[in-house]
């Protein structure tokens, strides 16, 4: 980990929780509840079960169903991914991601497999993914951050990481915008750290919209609401529980 300036704290274990949100869409002056998500985390003995479920709801089904889930297994004690799965069912096609990480020094590898089926043509795929240092996916890099103290963090000092997508690194950058007082969906207030995400490939390209998410700043660091766009106007996540 970079802990020169972005320390993890001295009690990174996590225990078991299950966290509900409710996905907003927001389209020029139309807002409206388009989806719930559930995210479930397990203790399994030296290692924790981390799993995301989003899908959404009735009346958006009938524009574009998802069902979606994000399964992603990390060892406690190093902590760092194992594996991480991805199915997804979005309107007419399906996909399946899976990766298994291996570990040699500094050295990260993940052997990937996709599976991809949609009106009927399917496409699968076998290749290996590399990096080097802090590596992760777009569900276990949310627990790392998790596990980090944004008190000992400069506003925008930024820390870098690799994440294994798909069938691609990409490289994520995450730095501390702030602290905000953030109202919940029940009406209350509560303190937040705001943090960005910035994606970009090897080359540097861009290869999608910033992230916002701001994490409580009690000592579990929940995510408290997450915001990225879309192609066409813009979703939230926001905690429900």
């Amino acid at each position: 980990m970079l802990a020169g300036d972005f320390s993890a704290s001295a009690d990174t274990n996590f225990s078991n929780e299950t966290l509900k949100y409710v996905i907003t869409y927001k389209w020029g002056l139309i807002t409206k509840d388009s989806g719930d998500a559930t995210l479930t985390l397990k203790n399994k003995g030296s290692k924790y079960d981390i799993t995301l479920i989003g899908k959404t709801r009735p009346w958006a089904d009938k524009l574009y169903r998802v069902r979606d889930t994000l399964l992603s297994v990390m060892d406690k004690a190093k902590f760092r991914p194992l594996s991480y799965t991805r199915i997804a069912h979005e309107g007419s096609s399906y996909a399946k991601d899976i990766i298994k990480y291996s570990y040699s020094g500094g050295n990260v590898s993940g052997k990937a497999e996709t599976y991809k089926e949609k009106k009927g043509t399917v496409n699968t795929s076998e290749f290996e993914l590399n990096a080097s240092g802090d590596t992760f996916d777009m569900l276990s890099v949310f627990y790392w951050i998790r596990s980090l103290d944004p008190a000992k963090m400069a506003d925008g000092k930024k820390i870098t990481a690799t994440l294994f997508s798909g069938s691609h690194e990409e490289t994520v950058k995450i730095w501390k915008v702030g602290e905000e007082t953030i109202r919940m969906r029940d009406g209350s207030h509560r303190e937040a750290w705001h943090l960005r995400f910035t994606f970009t490939s090897k080359g540097g390209k861009k290869t999608s919209d910033d992230l916002d998410a701001w994490i409580s700043k009690d000592g579990k660091r929940i995510p408290l609401e997450i915001k990225g766009s879309l192609p066409l106007g813009h979703v939230s996540a926001y905690l429900v529980n």
